[in-house]
């Protein structure tokens, strides 16, 4: 099995959905996650806070600098995650169609680098 990232692509600058849209979508996230827990292919998923909220960190002359603030300014950015197991792609993008369902938004599918 292979670990797959679906990636959450929210419009940076886009107006909130509504509460009742919002709860539609909680709703829709939760028999999503089920679904993958009885599949089995159910690692971890999580929102994230607005990229405003990040901290940066970044090497300079030996030493780590921070900075407030995302590293680039965008009409995207990265709004939640979903680490997944499926056997090949095909399989990891059904659950990502599954997911462009659920949150209404982009997703991203992406396999991480086996190891060696």
């Amino acid at each position: 099995m292979t670990y797959y990232l679906l990636s959450v692509v929210q419009p940076s600058e886009a107006e909130p959905p509504s509460a009742e849209a919002l709860a539609e979508i909680g709703h829709n996230l939760e028999v999503f996650h089920r679904e993958l827990r009885e599949a089995g292919a159910w690692v971890f998923a999580g929102g994230l806070h607005d990229p405003e909220s990040a901290t940066m960190l970044r090497p300079h002359d030996g030493e780590v600098l921070a900075t407030d603030g995302p590293y680039a300014q965008g009409k995207e950015c990265l709004g939640g995650i979903c680490l997944i197991q499926a056997p090949d792609l095909d399989a990891a993008l059904r659950w990502g169609r599954r997911a462009v369902w659920a949150t209404t938004l982009p997703i991203e599918v992406r396999a991480f680098m086996e190891e060696a």
